[in-house]
C-alpha cells in the first residue's frame, strides 16, 4: 500500500502513523516487544560508548531528529540524524526521491533538506530523556563555498556537542554541488583538523568519524586512510550512496528519466564491501569502520562485519524488507 504512494509521502506517512501508534500504552508496548530483540554477546563497546546491538539507523532517515525516539523502537542499537547544515535550507526540487524495486534500491537527490541545525538542537534538548546513542551528521549549506565550509561543520559541531554522542562528516553526498570535492587531500585535512582542534579543547571530546563515497578509487582511499590517521579521527563510515548506476535491472531510459542522484540498496553491496574489506585491511583494523550500503539480510549484515566492519548502518533495507529486519539481523548474530 506504501508503495502506492510516491517515496517521500510514503516515508511521512510511516512515521506519522508509528509515532501514533506508540502513544497507544498497550499498542505501543506489543509493538515494541514485537521488534526489539536484546541479548548480551550483541553488546559493542566502540568509541567509548557501548553500544546495545551493532544495528544502526543511517543518517538520511531522520534529518531533523523529529523521530528518533519513535524509531529506536524498532530495536536500533544507535540513531543517527541529520545530515544537519547551519541555516534551514528546502533541498532540490520534487520529485527526489525515487524507487527502484526491480533492483530492491532508491535514488535521491534530496540536496540536504533540513530545518537548520537550531531546530535540532531545540528537540535534542526536550527529548533526550533515554540511554539511546544519537550520532549527529554535519554537512554544510548549498550556497556555502568549499573555502568556507570549515565554518559550517564547526557550527553544527559546536552546537550538536552539548547532545549528540559521536559526529559524522559528510564530504560525500553527491546532491550538493562540489561537496565531493572535499575528499580530496588538501581540503580534507583542513576541515578535519579545524574540527578535531575544537573538539579536542573540550573535556570530553567525542569520536568524529568521516562518510566516504563508495566511488573513490584505491589511491583516494588510501589518501583518506593518511587522513584520518593524522587527525587521529575515531573511524570512517563506508559508504554513502553512489554516482555509478552499472549493472541494474531497471531500464535505462527509466533513469535517464529519473536523472541525477545518489544510488542506495542492494547494487551498493558489493562495492561497499569491497571498500570496507579494503580500509580493514590496510589499516590491519586499527581504523574501526561502520559498514552500511545495500544491507537488505543478515547475511548482508554479516558480509560488512567479515569484511571489517565494527557496527552496521541501513536505511533502503528498511524501506523494502521492513522493520523486522533488525531483528533478523540481530537473532542471527547471536546465532553465529
Amino acid at each position: 500500500m506504501l508503495f502506492l504512494l510516491s517515496p517521500e509521502q510514503a516515508h511521512h506517512l510511516t512515521l506519522f502513523l508509528l509515532k501514533l501508534m506508540l502513544r497507544l500504552p498497550l499498542v505501543g508496548r506489543a509493538f515494541r516487544s514485537t521488534y526489539e530483540f536484546k541479548h548480551p554477546s550483541l553488546e559493542r563497546a566502540l568509541f567509548g560508548l557501548r553500544f546495545p546491538n551493532p544495528v544502526g539507523l543511517a543518517a538520511g532517515f531522520d534529518k531533523d531528529g523529529q523521530h528518533f525516539e519513535a524509531m529506536s523502537s524498532l530495536g536500533f542499537g544507535f540513531i543517527e540524524v541529520g545530515t544537519i547544515t547551519p541555516m534551514p535550507q528546502a533541498g532540490n526540487p520534487r520529485p527526489r526521491l525515487f524507487r527502484l524495486p526491480q533492483d530492491r534500491a532508491l535514488i535521491n537527490r534530496m540536496g540536504f533538506n533540513n530545518e537548520g541545525v537550531d531546530a535540532l538542537v531545540t528537540r535534542l534538548k526536550k527529548a533526550r530523556q533515554n540511554k539511546l546513542i544519537i550520532g549527529g551528521n554535519i554537512g554544510k549549506n548549498k550556497l556555502t563555498p568549499n573555502e568556507e565550509a570549515a565554518k559550517d561543520y564547526l557550527l553544527c559541531f559546536k552546537a550538536l556537542f552539548p547532545y549528540v554522542d559521536y559526529f559524522v562528516v559528510n564530504v560525500s553526498s553527491p546532491n550538493t554541488p562540489d561537496l565531493r570535492a572535499l575528499q580530496e587531500k588538501e581540503p580534507l585535512s583542513a576541515l578535519l583538523q579545524t574540527l578535531q582542534s575544537a573538539n579536542l579543547q573540550q573535556p570530553k571530546p567525542k569520536p568524529i568519524l568521516l562518510k566516504i563515497a563508495p566511488d573513490l578509487n584505491e589511491h583516494q582511499l588510501d589518501d583518506i586512510i593518511e587522513i584520518v590517521q593524522e587527525t587521529n579521527l575515531a573511524g570512517i563510515i563506508a559508504t554513502n550512496t553512489t554516482i555509478a548506476r552499472d549493472g541494474l535491472k531497471t531500464k535505462t531510459k527509466e533513469l535517464e528519466k529519473i536523472g541525477a542522484g545518489g544510488l542506495s540498496g542492494l547494487p551498493l553491496r558489493q562495492r561497499s564491501t569491497e571498500v570496507i574489506r579494503y580500509l580493514h585491511k590496510r589499516t590491519q583494523g586499527k581504523i574501526p569502520i561502520i559498514g552500511v550500503g545495500g544491507i537488505n539480510s543478515p547475511e548482508d549484515a554479516m558480509e560488512k562485519l567479515k569484511a571489517g566492519a565494527s557496527l552496521i548502518q541501513i536505511y533502503t533495507g528498511l524501506i523494502y524488507e521492513g522493520p523486522d529486519l533488525i531483528k533478523r539481523i540481530n537473532q542471527s548474530l547471536i546465532q553465529s
